[in-house]
């Protein structure tokens, strides 16, 4: 495999880069959002409307509406969102 396509597991996906609060982040391409995340230690994805504690992924299969983020500008579920190249990820209100 050459550089940039080796990963763990065998993983031959193209690294990508996307923005997460205009922050450069290394993922793979067709990754879920809670993966690519989660594998770069961003486990907190918003805060709590009411109590105000961090929020993160729960179900990943899109039911439990915990991984909303703003998604290119649109509010999207993160477990459900591929990464593709230049996907701009806002975490509002994360502690």
């Amino acid at each position: 495999m050459s550089a940039g396509t080796s990963g763990v597991g065998g993983d031959a996906r193209p690294l990508v880069t996307i923005l997460v609060d205009d922050v450069a982040v290394p993922a793979r391409a067709g990754e879920m959002l809670t993966t690519a995340l989660a594998r770069n230690g961003l486990l907190r994805l918003r805060k709590s409307p009411r109590a105000g504690g961090a929020r993160g992924a729960f179900c990943h299969m899109g039911v439990c509406q915990e991984c909303a983020l703003h998604v290119d500008g649109v509010l999207r579920q993160a477990c459900l969102t591929p990464v593709r190249e230049g996907l701009t990820v806002e975490r509002r209100g994360v502690l």
